[in-house]
């Protein structure tokens, strides 16, 4: 099966509705797939109608945000009840620090030379709650600053660069628990795309593993081909079951599309292994 269990739509920072996201995925070969949107469940309803007309099996999911470490990490939840209260509320509180901090980085980006960044950004964002970095990124590829959003995040909206501003999100506890709580897995999503030492990153998946964690993601468009293998073995050095997805937000946007990215490595356990 051709399983993908991250995707973004324009419930949060994706450019495509629940429904496109469906089709383009299914016409790709999905067979399995989930939303994930960012601190937002708003998009499930019409993503899973839109998975049964194309016939793939639907897995209920979001991404949240958390700071652990005084980096951002984000944790999915796949098999979620988004109905749930404790989740849904956690979420809302997350998401609503967002358009302060877009003010923020729109003021910092204007002393970097970038003017009217908060209304070009704005014209990205189909939720008023939910401004993300990423579409600062696509204002700015828009007015020809920077070739591609990946460039945009490395000149500009990284740490250290002159549109990052910090945001405190949840915590790793509160995530966890407002996963499992709603009946859900927990995965850590994309670990090697974080700055993190060996050292930092073992304390990472051992308070993660004993909240409750299940899963890593181990083949994801936020890797390289060279971080499979590597997050392969640490999840079975962990414990943890392995998860797959593109990350996609947009065509063209990410490193490896529907069709390109490879299956999990045999030598893992797929963190759906007992769903069908």
């Amino acid at each position: 099966m051709n399983v993908d269990l991250h995707c973004h739509s324009n419930v949060s920072d994706g450019v495509l509705p629940p429904a496109k996201v469906a089709m383009v995925a299914r016409q790709a070969g999905v067979d399995v797939w989930a939303l994930t949107d960012h601190d937002e469940v708003g998009g499930i309803p019409a993503a899973r109608a839109a998975a049964a007309e194309q016939g793939m099996r639907f897995v209920t999911g979001v991404e949240i945000s958390i700071t652990w470490a005084n980096e951002t990490v984000h944790i999915v939840g796949l098999q979620i009840d988004e109905n749930n209260a404790a989740l849904v509320q956690g979420l809302e509180a997350t998401r609503s620090g967002r358009d302060t901090r877009g003010r923020e980085i729109a003021a910092q980006l204007a002393k970097a030379g970038i003017p009217d960044a908060y209304e070009g950004a704005l014209k990205y964002v189909s939720n008023p709650n939910l401004m993300s970095r990423t579409h600062f990124a696509r204002y700015i590829v828009e007015i020809g600053a920077c070739r591609n959003t990946s460039e945009v995040f490395k000149k500009y909206l990284c740490e250290g660069k002159p549109g990052y501003v910090e945001h405190r999100w949840a915590t790793l506890e509160q995530s966890v628990q407002w996963i499992r709580g709603a009946g859900g897995i927990a995965v850590i999503a994309h670990p090697g795309r974080y700055k993190f030492s060996d050292t930092a990153q073992g304390a990472l998946f051992d308070q993660f593993k004993q909240l409750g964690g299940a899963a890593i993601e181990v083949v994801t468009g936020s890797h390289t081909p060279d971080q499979y293998p590597e997050y392969a073995r640490l999840a079975n050095g962990y414990g943890f079951l392995a998860s797959r997805g593109t990350d996609f937000h947009a065509p063209g946007e990410a490193r490896v599309d529907f069709k390109l990215l490879p299956p999990l490595p045999g030598s893992v356990t797929p963190v759906w292994h007992d769903w069908f």
